[in-house]
């Protein structure tokens, strides 16, 4: 006889339904989730791996917390020639040492335009002459004919921005000038 197998009842299960697709506020959420979750084991393996260093606590006065005085920057050399050259001596002079009115060199070392001049000439005269020249030919030709002297034109202003462009734009002056 043949043997027959006993009926066996299939029942037909749906498959199970596909994931939710995320949204973006989801999917965020849980990379935050898991990076947070990285962070903190890597905080505690690097404390464990660090734990056999000796060290030493740091003095906060032996700390730089300010600039250090190191004095003023070096003066490139942009001009070629005598005149150009002092008068950008001058002004650089100006800038690092001050600038004064109503005399060559005030009590602090601050200058005016042709005290600061007369320090970069180093005693030469004639090189001191030619300088406060192009300096007036500069001053001339920004506020006019009527100003009779360097010192006067120092001496018209309050601070000393006008005073530091006007040797600055006479030591363009003798560089294309040539001397």
């Amino acid at each position: 006889m043949p043997q027959t197998h006993p009926a066996t009842e299939t029942t037909t299960t749906a498959a199970p339904a596909p994931p939710a697709e995320l949204t973006l506020e989801e999917r965020l959420t849980l990379i935050n989730t898991e990076m947070t979750a990285r962070l903190d084991e890597a905080a505690v393996a690097y404390e464990v791996n660090t734990a056999h260093i000796t060290t030493t606590p740091v003095d906060l006065a032996d700390v730089v917390t300010g600039l250090l005085d190191t004095g003023p920057a070096p003066l490139p050399d942009l001009y070629p020639t005598p005149v150009a050259a002092l008068l950008q001596r001058a002004h650089h002079r100006l800038l690092t040492d001050g600038w004064c009115k109503d005399a060559l060199v005030d009590e602090d070392g601050a200058r005016c335009m042709l005290g600061a001049i007369r320090a970069e000439a180093g005693g030469n005269r004639g090189l001191e002459a030619d300088a406060a020249a192009v300096l007036l030919d500069a001053i001339r030709r920004r506020f006019g004919d009527h100003i009779d002297t360097v010192p006067s034109c120092n001496d018209a202003h309050d601070t000393a921005r006008v005073p530091l462009r006007m040797v600055d734009q006479a030591a363009h002056l003798a560089d294309a000038r040539g001397l």
